[in-house]
């Protein structure tokens, strides 16, 4: 790693205004304290206001606020320019850039002191509250925290609702005058309703000026601190921080030395300039595994989509024969999926097309009693169902040379997982399973805590931190969002967090472009387990009586393996569907999923993206394109390839007929010899895609 840092001397005249520039000098943040000693802090973006001035502070329980009556103590200010390199990652070496200030706050009434950490980069601001070992603040609570984002026009936004227990929702585009969170169904849940004339939203918030200017306001590094929520005084242009209660209302309980979560706003006028960003994973502490040469990416299959479409359960006996079983024991419903003969058929699948692991969901008994029970110990996550044999397929596994990936459904009972958890992972192991696949499906027990609270949040980051000392990978459902912990703690491979690929198969599913946005918002904190690669589209395939379908093209669901990073992709169709679509399915075998780097060429939230990634350890190339509802045509440049190669482009692309609704499996192959000068031209049909693959030709 190379790293190059100045340490610019605290300044010895305080005045109470100070200003400093991001590396690129187009971005100002300015901080100030008011004639009530309230610090507040504005930005400006190419000399044109994104944040006007806007207060900072939090409110103590039983203990004066630390929102007014500061004096600033010293003003210091360093630059730094490093570059590091992740485990895994859309690039190999990323690079952290910025300007730092930091203004040491004192409130000589109380003796009180704090400090407030400002952070410029070329994309965006960052700011967090810092609190020194005193004697005045040692064990606090938190009962709100006054952080404003002020925002200039009534900018279009693409937000979701507030609710401290889920992301599940489909993303709304409006004015932020517009927003309006009362009422809004995800299926199975409500958003928070309005307060004191406020709505709830939830950060990460994408916006867009009328003026082209992109801002996304969000957050970093988590850790010991509830999620933050925004409120919206819609007329006003004006956010507050929202912090997730406990079950008694506190917010966060804190011990100095300590401090908050970065809080974010990203601004460019280049759209891509944003989705590429790193400026959420440069905020977190860097890498605290020593060894982590057992973190390495994977693509797999598994016993699930067929639950999804209803082929099959995850329960082995079914809830009323569970429920009614006069003799004590469960008796086979016929249709559990998690069988002994069921996973050597997907190990078979995947040891023919080279994937790296296999997942089985409804392995272990207790789901006939799951689900909205409340129940304290349903699973041990180390009993087998009868029809299930561990070792006869662990060892099946092995011998193909094929990875078995664990699943751990917890329905939120997050003591008892705890308590089982040392126990899980040492059968986990025994077996040679090196990743979990967790989830969290359900309201939090013990009754009264949230998903996006403090103690969850330290409930996930700890299960991280447990797994990393097996060396076992963890890929999170139902979790609260990513703030880019996963490079302190590379192991967190993925998680869910948002509303994924399964909704489309028994709800009204996510519209087409609900993959533009994605990028945009949960993807900024890091990799998300979308599962895509559904090829068979129509859930009348499997039920004539369904209606539901995925809002996509076949060929964009190939492209989602570009679009939507992550380490540890799953081809989550059913193998009979792969197996009739061979030609397509060519592509989900050579993708990569590590890669060396990554361009994003175009993009356009709730519109379109392009995205080329280079492999790791390699020279091909892979290209994705997605569209919303409208089709698109666009002309590529491909000058990211190599100077002076040739390289075979295999285009998977919609058909001349495609439309997500009414034709989406109608695609085309083509394959074309093309260097770094040639240019594509790409046509996305209605919810379309395209996907490409440039292998060198020697």
């Amino acid at each position: 790693m190379k790293k190059l840092s100045y340490l610019v001397l605290f300044i010895c005249t305080i005045s109470s205004a100070q200003s400093i520039l991001s590396p690129s000098k187009e971005l100002q943040l300015s901080f100030s304290i008011s004639k009530e000693g309230k610090p507040t802090y504005s930005v400006n973006f190419k000399n044109q206001p994104i944040v006007k001035e806007s207060s900072l502070g939090i409110v103590l329980k039983d203990a004066d606020d630390l929102v007014a009556n500061f004096k600033i103590d010293s003003i210091g200010q360093k630059s730094v320019n490093e570059t590091w390199q992740p485990v895994l990652g859309e690039q190999s070496n990323i690079k952290n850039n910025y300007n730092e200030m930091t203004a040491a706050l004192s409130q000589p009434a109380t003796g009180r002191r704090i400090n407030i950490i400002f952070r410029v980069f070329d994309e965006g601001v960052a700011f967090r509250y810092e609190f020194p070992k005193q004697k005045n603040l040692n064990y606090f609570i938190i009962s709100d925290e006054k952080t404003e984002f002020n925002l200039v026009g009534n900018h279009k936004a693409f937000w979701l609702p507030g609710d401290f227990d889920s992301q599940e929702y489909p993303y709304t585009e409006s004015k932020l005058s517009e927003i309006n969170t009362d009422n809004i169904d995800r299926n199975n849940g409500i958003g928070l309703k309005s307060i004191s004339g406020k709505y709830i939203v939830q950060s990460p918030l994408m916006m867009k000026t009328a003026e082209g200017v992109y801002i996304n306001i969000f957050e970093a590094a988590v850790v010991n601190y509830p999620v933050m929520h925004l409120d919206l005084v819609p007329e006003a242009y004006q956010f507050t921080s929202h912090l997730v209660p406990n079950a008694i209302g506190d917010k966060a309980y804190l011990h100095a030395p300590c401090v908050s979560p970065w809080r974010t706003i990203m601004v460019s006028d280049d759209a891509r300039e944003i989705v590429s960003s790193k400026m959420i994973f440069n905020l977190n502490e860097p890498c605290k595994i020593e060894d982590t040469s057992f973190i390495k990416p994977m693509k797999f299959v598994g016993v699930w989509w067929e639950m999804h479409v209803g082929k099959s359960t995850w329960d082995y006996a079914g809830s009323q024969n569970a429920q009614n079983a006069a003799d004590g024991q469960l008796k086979p419903s016929g249709k559990h999926g998690a069988t002994t003969e069921n996973t050597k058929y997907y190990v078979d699948f995947a040891a023919k097309h080279g994937f790296d692991g296999v997942l089985v969901e409804g392995w272990n008994t207790g789901w006939e009693d799951w689900f909205g029970n409340w129940k304290e110990n349903v699973f041990d996550f180390v009993t087998p169902y009868p029809d299930y044999n561990l070792k006869e397929v662990n060892d099946y596994a092995k011998a193909k040379g094929v990875k078995m990936i664990m699943h751990h459904e917890t329905s939120s009972s997050v003591a008892n997982y705890e308590r089982h958890l040392d126990r899980a992972f040492k059968l986990m192991k025994d077996y040679g399973y090196t990743a979990v696949k967790s989830g969290y499906v359900g309201r939090i027990i013990p009754r009264g805590e949230f998903h996006d609270g403090q103690t969850m949040v330290n409930h996930y980051n700890y299960v991280a931190q447990r797994a990393a000392e097996n060396k076992i990978m963890v890929d999170s459902h139902e979790s609260s969002r990513p703030t880019g912990y996963n490079r302190t703690y590379p192991n967190y491979v993925a998680a869910e967090a948002a509303r994924g690929n399964e909704f489309n198969a028994w709800s009204v599913g996510n519209p087409p472009m609900h993959e533009t946005i994605l990028p945009f918002t949960r993807l900024l904190g890091g990799p998300m387990d979308y599962t895509p690669g559904i090829f068979e589209i129509k859930m009348s395939y499997y039920d004539k009586s369904k209606t539901e379908q995925v809002h996509t093209t076949l060929a964009k669901q190939l492209a989602l393996y570009v679009t939507m990073y992550s380490p540890v992709q799953m081809a989550a169709d059913l193998p009979e569907n792969y197996e009739r679509y061979a030609d397509a399915f060519q592509f989900i075998k050579d993708v990569a999923v590590d890669w060396q780097d990554s361009k994003y060429l175009e993009a356009e939230p709730g519109d379109y993206l392009t995205v080329a990634r280079k492999e790791k350890k390699g020279e091909r190339w892979f290209l994705g394109a997605i569209t919303d509802e409208n089709a698109r045509d666009t002309q590529v440049k491909l000058d990211f390839l190599s100077p002076n190669k040739k390289y075979k482009a295999v285009i998977y692309q919609d058909g001349k007929d495609a439309d997500w609704k009414n034709n989406p499996k109608n695609y085309d192959i083509k394959t074309m010899e093309v260097t770094s000068k040639s240019k594509i031209n790409l046509h996305l049909a209605n919810g379309g895609g395209t996907a490409i693959s440039f292998q060198p030709i020697n």
